[in-house]
């Protein structure tokens, strides 16, 4: 059993030291609900206007909406698509791998990292980690970093409302804080999805949003030159590269998908004098 320190024995969203900045609602949150204001007095005060603010109201949510199917989006509020352009990520990349842990794939996953000495970022499911907590601490053993990516991985989860937000992300903050003895930084949304009330959340619980810079799909394309492609193409230091070890496409040999794009990218990245490293040691 690990000991927690005791100050990670806090309620995650009481944590006394915090990361991030608290930066308060972002601007699109607040205009949403400046707007929604403006309608319900419009609506009150000048009936005859209803359509107009019908109208309105529909293009915010449009447009809200719109912004939440957008991954690598910033209208929602602050998000990692890329390092931050510091001096000491110059030539680094970061490799985060999500839906995890798999007790088939996790552990081949840890030995081609070890044997490249790369360490990577492990966006984790609460229940999975859960039912798999020896593996989750290994994990942190072999020197990777492992974040919160939800306690369920709902497929709702962007259409959810911010208390469902809050329990969801903070399970998931609880989980993971007891079995690897360390508290999430960063938050990955389930397929990238979410919506306005998902940042002031995160500020709660102190979580930055981390998206990508390119993916490789690999859940459901099956050729591992086509996902490996995908993540070169243009390959750049600061990239933020995404692969999957849970849920991953096997090739048609019955294999991960996941193991035979890793050496590639790896070999790749290395010609090109770039360096892997965790969110956490990007910041």
């Amino acid at each position: 059993m690990i000991k927690l320190h005791p100050r990670l024995q806090l309620d995650p969203d009481a944590a006394s030291e915090r990361r991030w900045p608290v930066t308060g609602h972002p601007l699109t949150l607040k205009v949403t609900a400046a707007w929604h204001a403006l309608a319900l007095v419009g609506c009150a005060t000048a009936p005859e206007m209803w359509p107009w603010w019908l109208a309105g109201t529909a293009v915010n949510h449009a447009t809200v909406t719109i912004a939440g199917l957008w991954p690598r989006s910033t209208l929602l509020g602050p998000n990692w698509t890329c390092l931050p352009a510091i001096p000491r990520n110059a030539n680094a990349i970061a490799l985060t791998l999500d839906d995890g842990p798999d007790p088939v794939v996790t552990p081949q996953v840890l030995d081609l990292l070890d044997a490249y000495q790369v360490r990577a970022t492990f966006f984790l499911i609460g229940e999975r980690a859960r039912r798999y907590p020896t593996l989750t601490r290994e994990i942190v053993a072999r020197g990777h970093s492992v974040e919160n990516h939800s306690q369920k991985h709902v497929h709702t989860f962007s259409v959810t409302g911010m208390g469902a937000l809050s329990r969801e992300i903070n399970a998931a903050q609880r989980t993971l804080t007891e079995l690897t003895g360390e508290r999430p930084a960063f938050f990955r949304a389930p397929a990238g999805l979410r919506n306005v009330l998902l940042e002031p959340v995160l500020q709660k619980f102190d979580l930055r949003l981390a998206a990508w810079t390119r993916r490789g799909f690999d859940t459901r394309e099956r050729d591992p030159e086509v996902v490996a492609q995908r993540l070169l193409r243009d390959l750049a230091p600061r990239d933020i590269l995404l692969l999957h070890d849970g849920d991953a496409a096997t090739t048609d040999d019955g294999q991960p998908v996941l193991l035979s794009v890793l050496p590639r990218v790896i070999d790749a990245a290395k010609k090109q004098g770039l360096h892997f490293v965790t969110l956490r040691e990007a910041f």
